[in-house]
Protein backbone atom coordinates (compact mmCIF):
# COMPACT_ATOMS: atom_id res chain seq x y z
CA UNK A 1 0.00 0.00 0.00
CA UNK A 2 1.48 3.50 -0.97
CA UNK A 3 0.76 6.63 1.37
CA UNK A 4 1.33 9.89 1.38
CA UNK A 5 4.55 11.41 2.62
CA UNK A 6 4.15 12.00 6.27
CA UNK A 7 0.74 10.06 6.63
CA UNK A 8 0.38 7.91 9.61
CA UNK A 9 -0.19 3.98 8.62
CA UNK A 10 -3.08 1.66 10.68
CA UNK A 11 0.06 -0.06 12.29
CA UNK A 12 1.65 3.44 13.82
CA UNK A 13 -2.09 4.78 14.89
CA UNK A 14 -2.71 1.07 16.71
CA UNK A 15 0.72 0.99 18.13
CA UNK A 16 0.82 4.66 19.06
CA UNK A 17 -2.83 4.95 20.30
CA UNK A 18 -4.05 1.52 21.03
CA UNK A 19 -6.99 2.79 23.11
CA UNK A 20 -9.80 3.13 20.59
CA UNK A 21 -13.32 3.91 20.91
CA UNK A 22 -16.04 3.36 18.02
CA UNK A 23 -18.98 5.52 17.76
CA UNK A 24 -21.69 5.97 15.06
CA UNK A 25 -20.54 8.06 12.25
CA UNK A 26 -24.06 9.92 12.39
CA UNK A 27 -22.98 10.68 15.85
CA UNK A 28 -19.97 12.38 14.37
CA UNK A 29 -21.26 15.03 12.12
CA UNK A 30 -22.58 18.86 12.50
CA UNK A 31 -22.72 20.21 15.81
CA UNK A 32 -21.09 17.25 17.28
CA UNK A 33 -18.01 17.40 14.86
CA UNK A 34 -17.11 20.65 16.69
CA UNK A 35 -18.20 19.34 20.08
CA UNK A 36 -15.71 16.00 19.67
CA UNK A 37 -13.25 17.89 18.57
CA UNK A 38 -12.89 21.21 21.42
CA UNK A 39 -13.58 18.21 23.92
CA UNK A 40 -10.41 16.82 22.52
CA UNK A 41 -8.05 19.44 21.96
CA UNK A 42 -6.61 18.60 25.43
CA UNK A 43 -7.37 15.26 24.75
CA UNK A 44 -4.24 12.58 23.70
CA UNK A 45 -6.12 12.29 20.76
CA UNK A 46 -4.83 10.77 17.35
CA UNK A 47 -5.06 13.53 14.67
CA UNK A 48 -5.92 10.25 12.10
CA UNK A 49 -8.60 8.20 12.99
CA UNK A 50 -10.09 4.88 11.47
CA UNK A 51 -13.65 3.91 9.99
CA UNK A 52 -15.17 0.46 9.09
CA UNK A 53 -18.98 -0.32 8.15
CA UNK A 54 -20.92 -2.91 10.44
CA UNK A 55 -24.47 -3.88 10.71
CA UNK A 56 -25.81 -1.58 8.16
CA UNK A 57 -24.03 1.59 9.92
CA UNK A 58 -20.76 3.59 9.21
CA UNK A 59 -18.35 3.47 12.60
CA UNK A 60 -15.95 6.08 13.14
CA UNK A 61 -13.24 5.25 15.67
CA UNK A 62 -11.00 7.80 18.18
CA UNK A 63 -7.82 6.88 18.95
CA UNK A 64 -5.76 7.68 22.00
CA UNK A 65 -2.48 7.22 23.10
CA UNK A 66 -3.98 7.56 26.93
CA UNK A 67 -6.28 5.16 28.57
CA UNK A 68 -7.81 7.83 30.51
CA UNK A 69 -8.65 10.16 27.80
CA UNK A 70 -10.28 7.58 25.79
CA UNK A 71 -12.02 6.82 29.06
CA UNK A 72 -12.96 10.56 29.78
CA UNK A 73 -14.24 10.64 25.81
CA UNK A 74 -16.28 7.23 26.17
CA UNK A 75 -17.91 8.78 29.74
CA UNK A 76 -18.55 12.16 27.67
CA UNK A 77 -20.24 10.66 24.13
CA UNK A 78 -20.63 6.83 25.06
CA UNK A 79 -19.58 4.12 22.19
CA UNK A 80 -17.29 0.99 23.36
CA UNK A 81 -13.75 0.17 23.59
CA UNK A 82 -12.22 -1.29 20.61
CA UNK A 83 -9.09 -3.62 20.79
CA UNK A 84 -7.22 -2.54 17.80
CA UNK A 85 -6.93 -6.31 16.47
CA UNK A 86 -10.67 -6.93 16.73
CA UNK A 87 -11.26 -4.25 14.10
CA UNK A 88 -12.59 -5.29 10.83
CA UNK A 89 -10.52 -5.35 8.05
CA UNK A 90 -10.97 -4.46 4.65
CA UNK A 91 -12.06 -7.18 2.01
CA UNK A 92 -8.44 -8.10 0.29
CA UNK A 93 -6.28 -6.80 3.11
CA UNK A 94 -3.81 -9.24 4.94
Amino acid sequence: MVYRRGELSKATIDRDWPHQVVLPAYRCTGGNFVTIHLFCEDLSLCPRGHSFYRDGMDMNVFCFAQREHAEQFRERFGGVFLDPKDRPKWRGSR
